[in-house]
């Protein structure tokens, strides 16, 4: 057992740029590490027997090497029946989410609806620390604040534009809008991230993707709809999404993932209340649906997603995943549909699956 413990923290330092990002899918954060974009092959290396020899290596890589060479850890696969259905689910979680902050926005505010889910999110997240033993000995290094606070600006200041944009705009329109920060990402990670270039595939699931955000746009301002500033708002959380996504793939090579994710959560929280304090004077109204919408949130979200996100890694091919992930956008406008009854207009639906075609040319 103590092996395969070993064993899990080298994988879980390769998995973490993408299992990190508790509120955000998994398929398109798999390229995004900067020494080479085939997570697959490099998730492998940690299955299959090393080229490096046993002398000269540390106790911990010695011990993964034996568990290895030992045939106690198997290749990563295709994806099997049970290993889709859970890849589904948590499409399907993540898809709904911005449904379920609408609800939660019937009885809170939007900045406060975000501390809120931060405080169960943030104690999420030290559980599942402490429960990895990740807790233990973690301190913050004089030269890790600056980038760790920046991330915590950046985190609170994505989720809190996701809140009002969803506040302002309808449950659909912000799944679609949302989700199409796999796509920013791909953009971004070809500026930032060496290796990471935007290939003629790519490039036509960016064009794909957002032409038919450009559709759905170009209809509101036709129509003059209230919607239109929720919707620019929610574009803009997205990119930020995407932004975040890739600063943390270059910054998990030199920061503890824990550290990451409690100063998202740590910052978070305090800029949340602080500018909700100020700026949000509407009450809160205490009830069940505003229990179960930060429970979703706070639980679902960055507690179960991120394990599930992790263990789908742990057994199967990135790659085979991505296309699991392409449902997203277009679960999210389903359910809107089926639960705050959002009409189902051509240019939605077209939108939607131009995301969904963009994510899946630029997750390959």
């Amino acid at each position: 057992m103590a092996d395969r413990a070993h064993l899990d923290d080298l994988a879980l330092d390769e998995l973490d740029p993408i299992v990190f990002r508790e509120d955000a899918g998994l398929a398109h954060a798999v390229k995004l590490f900067p020494r080479e974009a085939a997570a697959d092959q490099r998730l492998l290396e940690h299955r299959r027997p090393p080229t490096w020899s046993l002398s000269g290596r540390n106790p911990r890589q010695r011990n993964a090497q034996k568990t290895i060479q030992s045939g106690a850890i198997q290749p990563l696969r295709p994806v099997d029946p049970r290993g889709a259905l859970f890849a589904l689910l948590v499409s399907l979680l993540w898809g709904a989410n911005p449904v379920v902050i609408k609800l939660g926005l019937l009885d809170a505010p939007p900045l406060r609806l975000a501390g809120l889910r931060m405080v169960l999110g943030g104690a999420t997240i030290c559980l599942w620390a402490w429960a990895t033993g990740r807790l233990a000995g973690l301190r913050v290094g004089p030269g890790e604040w600056r980038p760790l606070g920046y991330l915590g600006v950046l985190f609170a200041v994505q989720v809190g534009a996701t809140h009002v944009g969803t506040a302002l705009t309808s449950a659909a329109h912000s799944a679609i809008l949302l989700n199409l920060y796999a796509v920013h990402t791909v953009v971004l990670a070809h500026f930032q991230i060496p290796g990471d270039r935007l290939t003629t595939r790519k490039l036509a699931g960016v064009l794909v993707a957002y032409a038919g955000i450009v559709l759905l746009f170009a209809r509101q301002v036709t129509l003059g709809a209230p919607t239109l500033l929720g919707d620019v708002i929610m574009f803009v959380a997205a990119l930020l999404l995407g932004e975040r996504t890739v600063y943390l793939a270059r910054a998990v090579q030199r920061l503890d993932a824990v550290k990451l994710l409690l100063a998202q959560a740590v910052v978070g929280i305090a800029l949340f209340f602080l500018v909700s304090a100020l700026f949000e004077p509407a009450a809160t109204r205490w009830t069940w649906r505003l229990a179960g919408s930060v429970a979703y949130q706070g639980i679902l979200i960055a507690g179960f997603n991120f394990v599930v996100n992790l263990w789908l890694l742990r057994h199967y091919r990135a790659s085979a995943l991505a296309g699991f992930f392409l449902t997203q956008p277009l679960f999210g406008v389903l359910i809107a549909a089926l639960v705050t009854g959002d009409p189902l207009t051509p240019e939605l639906l077209i939108a939607s699956a131009a995301v969904a075609v963009g994510i899946g040319l630029t997750s390959r």
